[in-house]
């Protein structure tokens, strides 16, 4: 076999050893670790609230971002967009 072919099939094999061990780091490092965080988005004009359809405690939100639902009554809450009123 030729050296140079050798050579040309042992730099493949090493791209793709390295191309695996980034893209294994990088779910190691768990979801969004390497993303942007997202836009604050103001939601002071629509009535946005978080709501435990359980005994129907509701939080007023008036900015999303990454939204984490919180929990009450042990169940998750749910987002509720309702117009605003006057």
């Amino acid at each position: 076999m030729p050296t140079w072919l050798l050579w040309l099939t042992a730099i493949a094999i090493g791209f793709l050893v390295w191309r695996v061990g980034i893209g294994a780091l990088r779910s190691i490092t768990g979801p969004g670790a390497h993303r942007t965080k997202p836009e604050i988005e103001d939601v002071e004009e629509l009535d946005v609230f978080l709501v435990c359809e359980e005994c129907g405690t509701e939080f007023r939100v008036t900015r999303l971002g990454e939204l984490q639902v919180r929990r009450h009554c042990g169940e998750p809450m749910h987002v509720a967009r309702r117009p605003a009123m006057g």
